[in-house]
């Protein structure tokens, strides 16, 4: 219930910001619907990857991975404890929408742009929360049977791909500085003994996908973005 708690609250609070901005964007091309993105098997490699590594490692029985660097982290870093992961899963979306607002055009214009945001997390969320209802593994620090997958993870790389989606034809270098963030979410998970490897593995494959999907299905009814998403390159993961 906490977690549907926060992934609604972020929803809402996306909602009310996109309210607030200038609508200059959704009138910036008003020409005919573009084509729908082409999808191509080629680009499920990474999440699928990750995905199944995740799984892989939580249902293996005995000592994994996993299990060993919970007993590292405990070891050495027992006392360790952060909430910037809190807030951290959320900065790209900032950055997308921050970057527009100071006049740095993303890909696609406002309204699409958040539709498509919308639509992924709502996704990712819902799929996020039916594992973690179904699979009951328990938290590593023992807190509650929710651990599998991880949602922060899951919503920090759903962010980090929105974000690399919508300007990584201006700046090359942002899916690196998009998904390294994600990883950062993924890692203090771990720190904050509130998740295992898997659970992070799984989440961010999750995050990905659902973000893809919404991008993939989009039809783009409110106008037209400013350049439709093409297929599977090796900066989009």
């Amino acid at each position: 219930m906490n977690y549907m708690m926060q992934r609604y609250t972020g929803l809402l609070l996306l909602l009310l910001l996109t309210l607030s901005m200038p609508a200059r964007g959704q009138f910036a091309d008003s020409m005919a619907k573009p084509a729908p993105p082409v999808f191509q098997p080629k680009s499920l490699v990474v999440p699928a990857a990750l995905l199944a590594a995740g799984v892989l490692i939580t249902v293996r029985p005995g000592a994994t991975i996993g299990t060993e660097l919970v007993e590292e982290r405990n070891e050495h870093f027992g006392n360790f404890g952060t909430h910037i992961d809190n807030y951290l899963q959320y900065a790209p979306v900032a950055v997308a929408y921050g970057l527009d607002a100071a006049g740095i055009p993303s890909r696609t214009d406002l309204l699409n742009r958040t539709v498509i945001l919308l639509k992924g997390t709502l996704l990712m969320t819902g799929v996020v929360t039916l594992l973690k209802n179904t699979t009951h593994v328990l938290r590593p620090d023992g807190s509650a049977y929710n651990s599998f997958p991880s949602g922060h993870t899951a919503q920090a790389f759903a962010a980090a791909t929105f974000l690399s989606e919508e300007y990584k034809e201006r700046f090359p270098w942002m899916p690196y500085a998009a998904y390294g963030s994600a990883a950062c979410v993924g890692a203090l998970r771990m720190a904050n003994n509130r998740h295992y490897l898997g659970d992070v593995l799984a989440g961010a494959a999750l995050g990905i996908l659902s973000m893809k999907l919404a991008y993939w299905t989009h039809q783009y009814k409110w106008g037209k973005p400013k350049h439709h998403p093409r297929g599977f390159d090796p900066k989009s993961i």
